[in-house]
């Protein structure tokens, strides 16, 4: 039996669980590598067709506001 886990997955997990905690309880390192580990998520799921997506979806919405912004 042959387990895989996708990093991108296994990365997603850890983000969920890192910023389930409360914001009191953190030091400044432990911030630090937060942003970090969110960064290589988002390498790993930009290439990927559900990453075209999110930002085909955040390109929308900030047209959206920029037009709804403008007289």
């Amino acid at each position: 039996m042959l387990l895989t886990i996708n990093v991108a997955v296994l990365l997603a997990v850890i983000i969920v669980l890192r910023l389930g905690r409360r914001t009191q309880a953190r030091s400044r390192s432990d911030e630090k590598l937060t942003v970090v580990i969110v960064l290589v998520f988002g390498v790993l799921v930009a290439p990927t067709a559900f990453g075209h997506g999110v930002l085909d979806l955040v390109g929308q919405l900030a047209e959206g506001v920029s037009q709804s912004g403008s007289p």
